[in-house]
């Protein structure tokens, strides 16, 4: 374990006086990897899933976990809970076997004695996470399912805002784009599906999108590159991050923008621009809670309870109900708000 030294890092520009970023690496298994902590609560843990990518460099895995841990400090804040925001990213090496490469890093973990809670994000799944489960027990989602209950998560907020925003009251009326059908984009679909009417969907997966449209054939297949620019109510960015930028906010053509992939826009000054041509931006890491709310109930809890864990996730409609009544109050973007309120909450915590 190496403590990567503040002075080292603190001109990058995703740093926000983080507590702590740790590497851990073993060379003799190709495992290069960086945990970032936003914000230090002593006593408690802190919360983030692990990012196994293809990162160019290790100054790209260091920012990216520098910027997710933020994301998760917030989403942690306006969620409700108690626990600080933490990140981890691992190096893709393919001169290695993936599974020595995680096998390492679960033991690794267990160095930072429980100050790290983690589970999987992109690059790894659940077979990934129970390999790391025999090595580590600082692992959470095998009982909680956080894809799911991201996904309804999204469900919520689609209903809040919808309401709300006076966008659709009818469910069957409502029509979609859905960039990527991955983990949650698949999990929303069920939820969704025989209850809307039109649902574009794209991913640059193709074998991928293929299998979603074996099981969805009533969903419309559209071109990665242009499934920003369909004329529906609701865009979900469910990629990757910066799905929202200069280019593709000129191509918008939706009421409302709710989606699950972390860190969707580009800067802040892309919430702005969205606000001020009358589109309702939903926070990722507001509507996107569901997850981590799920898996903190694992962590809490001997035992799996869907009812307990669905009534935890419905904070995300009380909390966009704010969002929203402040928005409208303030003439200001959801994004400004949303991210002054878990601030606010953040700087009172120890």
């Amino acid at each position: 374990m190496n403590i990567l030294e503040k002075k080292k890092i603190k001109n990058l520009h995703e740093f926000d006086n983080h507590h702590l970023v740790i590497r851990l690496d073993d060379p003799k298994v190709g495992l290069k990897s960086f945990v970032a902590f936003h914000k230090n609560l002593k006593i408690l843990p802190s919360f983030g899933a692990t990012r196994f990518w293809k990162y160019k460099s290790k100054t790209e895995a260091i920012r990216d976990a520098l910027r997710l841990s933020k994301l998760m400090s917030y989403k942690s804040a306006l969620a409700g809970l108690k626990y600080g925001g933490a990140k981890a990213t691992i190096i893709q090496n393919n001169k290695f076997p993936k599974a020595k490469i995680l096998e390492a890093y679960a033991e690794k973990l267990n160095g930072l004695h429980g100050k790290f809670i983690t589970g999987t994000d992109v690059g790894l799944d659940l077979k990934d996470l129970r390999k790391m489960r025999k090595k580590s027990k600082y692992l959470v989602g095998l009982k909680s399912n956080p894809e799911k209950y991201t996904a309804v998560g999204l469900f919520f907020a689609v209903e809040t805002i919808c309401r709300k925003m006076c966008i659709n009251n009818n469910l069957k009326d409502l029509t979609f784009s859905i960039q990527g059908v991955g983990k949650v984009g698949h999990k929303f679909l069920r939820i969704i599906y025989n209850k809307v009417s039109k649902i574009y969907i794209s991913d640059t997966d193709n074998k991928r999108l293929k299998f979603i449209h074996k099981l969805f054939p009533k969903t419309i297949i559209i071109k990665p590159n242009k499934i920003q620019k369909q004329n529906v109510d609701v865009y979900m960015p469910c990629a990757l991050s910066h799905a929202l930028n200069k280019q593709t906010v000129k191509e918008l053509n939706c009421r409302a923008i709710i989606g699950s992939a972390n860190n969707q826009l580009k800067s802040k000054d892309i919430a702005d621009e969205i606000y001020r041509r009358g589109i309702f931006y939903a926070p990722d890491y507001v509507v996107n809670a569901g997850g981590l709310i799920s898996v903190v109930d694992e962590y809490e809890n001997k035992n799996f309870n869907a009812r307990r864990i669905e009534k935890k996730v419905k904070i995300i409609k009380k909390t966009l109900e704010e969002i929203i009544r402040r928005t409208i109050k303030e003439k200001r973007s959801p994004a400004r708000v949303a991210d002054e309120m878990a601030e606010k909450i953040i700087s009172k915590m120890k």
